[in-house]
């Protein structure tokens, strides 16, 4: 229970981004991974870091949930390019704004590689680790992230790091 307590935050950051941020969904994704890790315990064999194999499952549980429910986070409609300019805004809004931006960019990603951003840029777990929670090759996972942030970067129209 300490491990789940210790990880819960980053999880259920990487489950809100993932599911497209509607609570409801993030909850009934994590209830379940948290049963499935429960359950998968007896299996685990500490040849990976605990938090990394939570991270794993918790992925994939987000992914089936998407799945069954044949939907994706509202896409951003980049012909309305009407968010755009709030990035030249300086200020305290300016960060608003920009938060906001990022998340709609964010957002507008296939799960597959804004999952990789969050565990790469937001959590900052290196390639591999993200390869083995992604259950994807190292190589995959940088592909991933080139597109990811070239995609960012053409919705955004600013460097994106």
């Amino acid at each position: 229970m300490a491990v789940l307590r210790r990880h819960d935050p980053r999880l259920r950051a990487l489950a809100s981004r993932l599911l497209g941020g509607g609570r409801d969904g993030m909850d009934d994704a994590l209830q379940d991974a948290y049963v499935r890790a429960f359950q998968a315990l007896p299996q685990f064999r500490a040849e990976a870091d605990i938090g990394t194999w939570l991270y794993r499952i918790t992925y994939n549980t987000c992914i089936d949930h998407l799945r069954r429910a044949a939907r994706q986070p509202d896409p951003v409609d980049t012909a309305d390019a009407a968010w755009a300019p709030a990035l030249q805004v300086r200020g305290p809004e300016h960060a608003v704004a920009a938060a906001d931006i990022a998340r709609r960019a964010l957002a507008a990603l296939p799960p597959e590689q804004r999952a990789t951003v969050l565990l790469v840029d937001g959590e900052g777990f290196d390639n591999q680790a993200a390869a083995d929670i992604l259950g994807v090759a190292v190589g995959t996972v940088g592909s991933r992230l080139s597109r990811a942030r070239s995609e960012i970067r053409r919705l955004i129209g600013e460097d994106y790091r």
